[in-house]
């Protein structure tokens, strides 16, 4: 199972307010992706714990009370897996694990561990209210590229008939193994190391409906797609 609290789509038109805490998001599963408050950086959850990347390269783990927009978790138990013996650039291993998963049309969580030539990232930069479009703070994200590092990506794929309520596609995000830098991933190539994938047969998507700017706001949802497009 797949569950989501809010959705990218609502996220790219400026609903940034955190409306549910990480340990309850840790409640519904142990790997995951998300952002904090004002769309605040990066947030990885592995192996239960959930960590934090945020603009100004700074990492750490979360105590669980901060609050999200936006996270999606599963209790991951891979259905595949396969080894990576020799370097490869991602387009190469993410079409690879889609031929190892049950269907292009549904939902698969992805867990890739080993050590990587190379990881390009990048962290989203806070907002404070008044808050604007995601885009506009996608402009202005920092960078980061590393080398020659271990450590894990961890993220979806969403069919694109779900484009809005997730990224079509695979959204990844990275952790060393020392739990000391993470990111959002642009892109990646992999030396040697295990790809894990597990299909999803069911997607749980919850709403803030506590929250009166999500209740109340007329959302413009008609650049949402080319905005998640441009900024994912």
């Amino acid at each position: 199972m797949l569950y989501q609290h809010g959705t990218l789509g609502t996220l790219m038109a400026g609903l940034l307010d955190g409306t549910m805490k990480i340990n309850e998001v840790l409640k519904h599963g142990d790997l995951g992706i998300g952002t904090l408050t004002g769309s605040d950086g990066e947030v990885i959850i592995l192996d239960g714990v959930a960590y934090h990347a945020d603009a100004q390269g700074n990492f750490k783990q979360l105590n669980g009370d901060e609050m999200t927009p936006f996270s999606t978790v599963t209790p991951f138990k891979p259905d595949n897996r396969f080894e990576v013996r020799h370097i490869t650039d991602s387009d190469t291993l993410l079409d690879k694990a889609m031929y190892h998963a049950k269907s292009k049309n549904i939902f698969l969580a992805v867990k890739i561990t080993g050590k990587f030539e190379s990881v390009h990232v990048r962290m989203m930069p806070r907002q404070e209210k008044p808050y604007t479009k995601l885009i506009e703070s996608a402009k202005q994200q920092p960078e980061y590229m590393y080398d020659q590092i271990e450590g894990t990506i961890v993220g979806f794929y969403a069919p694109q008939l779900f484009h809005g309520i997730a990224a079509g596609g695979f959204h990844l995000h990275f952790v060393d193994e020392k739990k000391t830098i993470g990111g959002h991933v642009l892109d990646f190539e992999m030396n040697h190391g295990e790809i894990e994938i597990s299909n999803i047969e069911t997607l749980e998507q919850h709403f803030p409906v506590n929250n009166q700017d999500f209740l109340e706001t007329d959302v413009d949802y008609s650049t949402v797609h080319e905005d998640i497009k441009q900024s994912e």
